[in-house]
C-alpha cells in the first residue's frame, strides 16, 4: 500500500525563512481567507516556532499543479 501525504503533513517540520523570520513550521492548514497567489496555487496558514516566547503565523503559497 502506498503512503498517502497531505500538503499539511509535508509542510510540518520544514524550515520557514524570510527576511524577517526564520523557524520551523509546526502546524499548517488551508487558509480560511480567499487569498489568490496565481494559477495552480493554494494559500496555507502556517504556525512557525522561532524559539522565542510566542510562535508566529504566516500565510504562504503552495503550488499544487502545473
Amino acid at each position: 500500500m502506498a503512503n498517502l501525504y497531505t500538503i499539511e503533513n509535508l509542510l510540518i517540520g520544514k524550515t520557514y525563512k524570510s527576511t524577517s523570520l526564520r523557524g520551523e513550521i509546526i502546524s499548517a492548514e488551508k487558509s480560511p481567507h480567499p487569498i489568490w497567489y496565481g494559477d495552480n496555487t493554494e494559500a496555507y496558514l502556517v504556525e512557525i516556532y522561532t524559539g522565542t516566547f510566542r510562535n508566529k503565523f504566516r500565510t504562504i503559497a503552495v503550488k499544487v499543479g502545473e
